[in-house]
């Protein structure tokens, strides 16, 4: 199950989305790194997260799956933002040096097919930062936000998916160690629950966010799509048979 962009954009406006979009955006920023002159995609529904690659970066671009649904972004200036099929993005090979992926890998189908079309876009030594809700993590068994919809992920499947199509993880952080719950108590203390819920590792956080390198040859080649438009035989004109 996706999340539409309607109640994406409630979520996001919500308390609580306020507060788990400042603690995955700092993941995210670590994991980024410098992005002067780079060109940044953002895929799924990432744009809450991708405010900061503006000014340096060459390009910013959004690309929203057609199921999800699209919104204009940034507020002010162009639309950075286009709607497409993610397993067929409307760009050229080696185009993207960093690709930061958020509610996008749960939401797919076919993540296989997705990663080839990934490996495919990636400039050679380019990165693919994914962040995914936690397998058994609190948060992938709310259904109430987004990071309770779809397919989790654990680290070790994240890895060798990654691995099999040709990135290698270089490294890992963790988010949303507090409860997702619009309680105000706990909003308050959303600081504590990260600092608290570290000492006890991994297995307590929501999200797992990772960089990963692009290797220089595909470990799995793309599968032959099939034909879109069906292919009639050539017909040649007659005259109408008489009765």
């Amino acid at each position: 199950m996706s999340s539409d962009i309607g109640r994406l954009i409630a979520y996001y406006k919500s308390p609580l989305g306020r507060i788990s979009r400042a603690l995955v955006r700092e993941q995210i920023i670590a994991l980024a790194g410098d992005l002067k002159g780079r060109r940044v995609l953002g895929l799924g529904f990432a744009t809450p997260y991708l405010r900061f690659a503006l000014a340096p970066a060459e390009r910013v671009l959004a690309f929203m799956p057609e199921r999800q649904g699209a919104s204009a972004w940034p507020r002010e200036g162009p639309s950075h933002t286009v709607l497409c099929d993610p397993l067929e993005m409307p760009l050229a090979d080696a185009s993207i040096d960093l690709t930061i992926a958020v509610h996008a890998l749960e939401h797919v189908a076919d993540a296989e097919e997705l990663m080839r079309e990934l490996w495919r876009i990636t400039a050679p030594n380019g990165h693919l930062l994914l962040v995914v809700p936690r397998r058994r993590g609190i948060w992938a068994q709310r259904e109430a936000t987004p990071f309770g919809q779809g397919s989790p992920y654990s680290g070790g499947q994240l890895e060798k998916l990654l691995r099999d199509h040709s990135f290698v993880p270089e490294a890992w952080r963790d988010g949303l160690f507090m409860p997702p719950m619009q309680s105000s108590l706990v909003l308050r203390s959303a600081r504590f629950f990260e600092r608290v819920g570290r000492l006890f590792g991994p297995p307590m956080s929501g999200v797992i966010c990772v960089r990963a390198r692009k290797e220089a040859f595909p470990a799995v080649p793309r599968r032959k799509r099939a034909e879109r438009y069906v292919r009639l035989p050539g017909l040649s004109t007659a005259t109408a048979r008489s009765s």
